[in-house]
């Protein structure tokens, strides 16, 4: 398994990174009344958020795949890996949008997590796709 993934660093980047999509999708789809509440959302905002879960529910389970089942491992999975990147950058500067600039829907609960956690996934999901490089991009 590690050398599907060049060494133990990126199989060890990978894992932290989809462990944490783990947990939010977790919270978002099983445990959305606490996670709502955590933040001070109201219950109508359960689908939303369970939607938002159901993302990363998809990426999880590619992610599986890829450890797995494929037998070729990360080769020439680029366009999962770019999408999981593209989407991580993306939530990241939504979240600078939404914490600093547009602060709609701001109450004492809301946290610079939604700037902090794309921003590790972004980074992460970066190294993998730099440390991957010469196997996803075949």
């Amino acid at each position: 398994m590690i050398e599907k993934f060049n060494n133990i660093f990126y199989l060890i980047v990978f894992f932290v990174h989809f462990a944490a999509y783990g947990v939010y999708a977790f919270k978002s789809v099983i445990t959305t009344k606490s996670f709502i509440k955590q933040y001070g959302m109201d219950i109508t905002s359960a689908g939303i958020v369970r939607l938002f879960g159901g993302f990363f529910i998809g990426s999880i389970l590619m992610a599986l795949y890829i450890l797995l089942v494929r037998d070729n491992g990360v080769q020439a999975t680029w366009a999962f890996f770019n999408l999981v990147f593209v989407q991580n950058f993306v939530l990241f500067f939504i979240g600078i949008y939404n914490h600093f600039i547009n602060k709609l829907g701001h109450t004492k609960k809301t946290s610079i997590e939604q700037v902090f956690a794309p921003g590790t996934l972004t980074l992460l999901s970066a190294i993998l796709c730099y440390g991957l490089a010469d196997k996803i991009y075949i």
